[in-house]
């Protein structure tokens, strides 16, 4: 029996099933490297369009509230030494969304750092589930998070719930109010809206 814990799935048809879609770690780990690449842009010597900050912070806020709700929910009950690490992460995350909160040029130095330390905690995080869970986990996992994503808010919240259930609950009825804001001020919230999207 898995230690990974899943939301209430359907069976599995038969013996040997695998579900479709991306594995949590792949997606994770790609998301990384997006952000990475966008933080690039954005602290390099050419110009970057302000809409850059704009599409950073809802990436970023996507991102974090997803993994919370999933992937540092399934590394605390996979890994037996995780729950401290999962501990920091999710305090991090906090401290992170504050700073987003008030994302600007000059506090985007501290938001590139602390990014950084993000990408190498929860990669590490990510590297371990890896090792423990099944590739079905994985995807089903990954399923779960795209979801997530898709509903999550688009605006630094940092008071919101960053743990299961409540997360699950507050998250996207906070993410239906951001994407009504984001419609009515046109605002651009994903990498493809840039004039140049980072590769990652």
């Amino acid at each position: 029996m898995s230690a990974v814990p899943l939301p209430p799935l359907p069976p599995a048809p038969e013996e040997g099933y695998r579900p479709g879609g991306r594995s949590i770690a792949d997606i994770v780990d790609r998301e990384h490297q997006q952000l990475l690449a966008l933080l690039d842009q954005l602290t390099g010597p050419d110009t970057t369009p302000q809409e850059g900050l704009a599409v950073l912070t809802a990436a970023l806020s996507r991102h974090l509230s997803a993994e919370e709700q999933y992937l540092l929910p399934a590394a605390r009950a996979a890994l037996s030494n995780a729950g401290e690490r999962v501990d920091a992460e999710i305090n991090a995350d906090a401290a992170l969304l504050g700073v987003l909160k008030g994302l600007s040029d000059e506090t985007l130095t501290e938001v590139a750092a602390r990014v950084r330390r993000h990408v190498e905690g929860v990669g590490a995080l990510v590297a371990e589930l890896r090792e423990v869970a099944t590739a079905e986990e994985l995807i089903r996992l990954g399923n779960r998070l795209e979801i997530a994503e898709e509903a999550a808010p688009t605006r630094p919240h940092p008071g919101t719930p960053a743990t299961p259930p409540w997360n699950r609950i507050v998250e996207p009825a906070v993410g239906v109010v951001d994407k009504v804001r984001d419609a009515v001020t046109r605002r651009p919230t994903y990498l493809a809206d840039l004039p140049e999207p980072p590769r990652g």
